[in-house]
């Protein structure tokens, strides 16, 4: 009996992909460690149909609550992030036949205004993947001194140095700064020139949200975790979007790779996945890269 993929606003990144590169089999245990509203768990189940020994974990209670079409299939939901999710398996000695993680903000974060993710709407400056930790976007614009905000925005935004130190002092000026689409207007003007595709907001907007959410951070803690919860010949696939969190991702599958006979993870796809090609109907696939690997 087939269930629902996934609510109908929501397109999971590079599926077709995943399904192809990672090949889940029927009675295949599964660990969704970025779970979001279950677009490619939900397509994996149906696969899979290993319900009851798969888990789903999010740390977004928003996401948690869409998940209940699969969690009355009797698959377990964690309410947490992916780093904590991955001690507390480890402890219980539980493994997995697959494993994914798919990176960054889900979409349906973006289109909520309330949310505080996108300047393209005014919302609160919040963008707290996890709603129950203090630290918000709105504490960092209005609190944070001069050096660490420039700090965040040219190490996490990636962001030119001068621009940077312009965005900076005018957010300072400003204070305080009510909302996103305030924080947009403040960038907006200290942007000298024409401007296309990108927006002159997005790198601090993703310094934000890094810094929010410690989102590298988690990333650096879990990544050796994740061989110890595969079985062996489990699959693990990781999808990465920004250059930072890709940065990581490659490194950590180089290093694994690289380690010859005492190699724990071997590549399934030699050559990295690009969204840019492989998935051009979702706009979020541009900058999605998708890399797997087997435990022997």
């Amino acid at each position: 009996m087939s269930i629902k993929d996934n609510p109908p606003h929501h397109i999971p990144v590079l599926l077709d992909k995943v399904i192809e590169t990672m090949n889940p089999k029927r009675g295949e245990s599964y660990l969704d460690l970025t779970a979001g509203y279950g677009g490619h768990a939900s397509k994996i189940l149906n696969i899979t149909g290993n319900y009851l020994e798969s888990i789903l974990v999010d740390r977004d209670e928003y996401a948690v609550k869409n998940l209940a079409f699969l969690k009355e299939r009797g698959t377990t939901i964690l309410n947490t992030d992916f780093y904590h999710a991955c001690c507390e398996l480890i402890d219980k000695k539980t493994k997995f036949d697959l494993i994914l993680i798919d990176l960054g903000v889900s979409s349906p974060q973006l289109d909520q205004p309330e949310r505080g993710f996108s300047f393209t709407k005014s919302g609160p400056l919040d963008m707290r993947m996890d709603r129950r930790q203090e630290l918000s976007a709105d504490y960092i614009v209005n609190h944070y001194k001069e050096q660490d905000l420039l700090e965040i925005i040219t190490k996490y935004g990636e962001e030119k140095l001068g621009f940077a130190k312009r965005i900076v002092k005018a957010i300072i000026k400003n204070r305080p700064i009510k909302d996103t689409k305030e924080l947009a207007d403040v960038i907006l003007k200290e942007h000298v020139g024409k401007w296309s595709k990108t927006h002159p907001a997005t790198r601090t907007f993703q310094a934000l949200r890094i810094e929010v959410n410690q989102e590298l951070a988690q990333i650096e803690m879990t990544l050796p975790l994740l061989k110890e919860l595969l079985n062996s010949g489990g699959r693990l696939g990781i999808i990465s979007f920004h250059s930072l969190e890709d940065r990581l991702v490659k490194k950590y599958f180089k290093s694994e790779f690289d380690a010859g006979l005492e190699a724990d993870l071997i590549p399934v796809n030699k050559k990295v996945i690009d969204g840019a090609t492989e998935d051009v109907y979702h706009p979020r696939s541009r900058s999605a890269k998708l890399r797997v690997a087997m435990k022997k």
